[in-house]
């Protein structure tokens, strides 16, 4: 069914649906893009409402008018939300920087693979839809494109990644989502 082959530092995947063959380091620069790029464009956003907040035009003319205000509070906003990019950007570094150094000391062993931060997860519903989700510590609902297929990063406090958390291949999991009650099996652990 699933092959993941080894070979020295580097690990090639060929998902179990036959979607592609990718190597880690691809998944991981892929994920690092992405996330430089929500940087970028949270810097672009933070750089505009400084602007507004600071223009002469944001000068209150009479009691009444906040639209300084609202442009200041809003630039807060958005420097917030480019500190929490950085920390977001960090805390893969420091995760993929992990992976790398257990990489170069684990041995294969028959222990059966348990999802974990840094695994990617093949998943297969109902009615046969394949969903491939990350296991990262931060960005969650974060959208990669890669390659020919697309992946989401989750993390572990999420609904969908406290279900999947330490499970193995061939364990199904339920949860809701609007309401709606969704099966899965994990069908890969990458």
């Amino acid at each position: 069914m699933l092959q993941a082959i080894k070979t020295n530092i580097q690990h090639c995947f060929e998902l179990s649906t036959g979607f592609s063959v990718f190597t880690r380091e691809e998944i991981e620069y892929s994920i690092h893009q992405a996330l430089i790029g929500v940087h970028q464009d949270a810097m672009n956003a933070a750089k505009r409402a400084h602007d507004t907040a600071t223009s002469s035009e944001s000068v209150a003319e009479n009691k009444y008018d906040t639209f300084g205000l609202e442009a200041s509070y809003l630039a807060h906003g958005q420097s917030v939300r480019v500190a929490q990019c950085q920390t977001d950007i960090t805390a893969f570094e420091q995760l993929f920087s992990l992976l790398k150094h257990r990489a170069l000391n684990e041995s294969d062993s028959d222990i059966p693979l348990q999802i974990a931060l840094g695994h990617l997860v093949e998943l297969v519903d109902e009615q046969d839809i394949v969903s491939l989700l990350f296991m990262g510590p931060n960005a969650g609902g974060l959208k990669i494109d890669f390659a020919k297929c697309n992946f989401m990063l989750i993390t572990p406090q999420s609904p969908i990644g406290e279900k999947l958390m330490s499970r193995e291949v061939g364990d199904e999991v339920s949860i809701n989502v609007a309401g709606k009650r969704h099966h899965y099996e994990i069908v890969g652990i990458y």
